[in-house]
């Protein structure tokens, strides 16, 4: 099969447990784009935090492609244009709000290049916000503060603890609204239909490609469902078990050169 694009998640994937690119995987999809293939970076990331990532590997100049919020917002790195984004609607906020408070769990959302979090002093948050480069706002009462649209919110809590939450809050919120864990100390919440599966489904309508033609990587829970939809799935050796279930290769951990080899054998060769 002539694979013409590959679906990159970014933590556990792309990059290694320093959250760097290692040389050889940058050489390897700088030589695939050189190539005439599209690589697209899908995280549920804010933009901000995958953009140094996405010019380290030059997708401006060859045309890639940034799905942000697990897909919630798709940018054309070309041209900078966000060609397609989804927004919780605004009067979900202080329920989902109040939920995080009466689970006794804290919760963050983003506002420009900001983190707006309920407690700021958090480890979690203060990972968000290390890996992202944003900076944190604690309001006096985030219910008040957060009058305007947002992508998602994302509760936080210890992995043990957030795996008793998720099936409430997921009672609680109702069929409108997708509600996974992307880490085990993450839960997200986002529009309805919005995962890493359904927003390629639209990036490749936009560019008349097929699912068949494409490559998906990746580790965590939230890439499942493109693992699953891609042409083939590739599942990094580190990857959670239903991801690799689900996987149609598994590669090397992500501190072996996974993403190189999966390119080179199934892309270059």
């Amino acid at each position: 099969m002539d694979y013409k694009m590959i679906v990159l998640d970014l933590d556990g994937t792309l990059t290694n447990r320093k959250k760097e690119i290692t040389p050889r995987t940058k050489d390897v999809l700088l030589e695939a784009q050189k190539r005439g293939k599209t690589v697209v970076l899908a995280s549920g990331r804010p933009f901000q935090g995958i953009a140094p990532l996405a010019r380290e590997l030059e997708l401006e100049r060859y045309g890639g492609y940034v799905l942000s919020f697990n897909g919630g917002m798709i940018t054309n790195c070309r041209t900078g244009e966000i060609v397609a984004s989804a927004l919780l609607p605004q009067e979900i906020n202080g329920r989902v709000i109040r939920l995080a408070k009466e689970q006794q769990i804290n919760i963050l959302t983003y506002q420009g290049d900001r983190i707006i979090a309920m407690k700021g002093k958090d480890p979690y948050v203060e990972l968000e916000s290390r890996v992202n480069h944003l900076e944190v706002t604690e309001p006096e009462d985030m219910e008040a503060y957060v009058t305007f649209a947002v992508p998602k919110f994302l509760m936080t809590d210890d992995g043990d603890y957030l795996a008793v939450v998720e099936p409430q809050v997921k009672a609680a919120l109702g069929k409108n609204f997708s509600v996974y864990r992307s880490d085990p100390y993450y839960l997200e919440i986002l529009p309805r239909g919005i995962d890493k599966a359904q927003r390629l489904a639209v990036l490749l309508e936009l560019l008349g490609m097929s699912r068949e033609e494409i490559i998906a990587c990746g580790d965590g829970y939230n890439d499942l469902t493109m693992i699953q939809f891609a042409g083939l799935g590739v599942a990094m050796e580190n990857a959670v078990l239903p991801v690799r279930n689900a996987a149609d290769f598994i590669t090397r951990s992500n501190d072996e050169d996974g993403v190189a080899l999966a390119v080179e054998k199934f892309m270059l060769s």
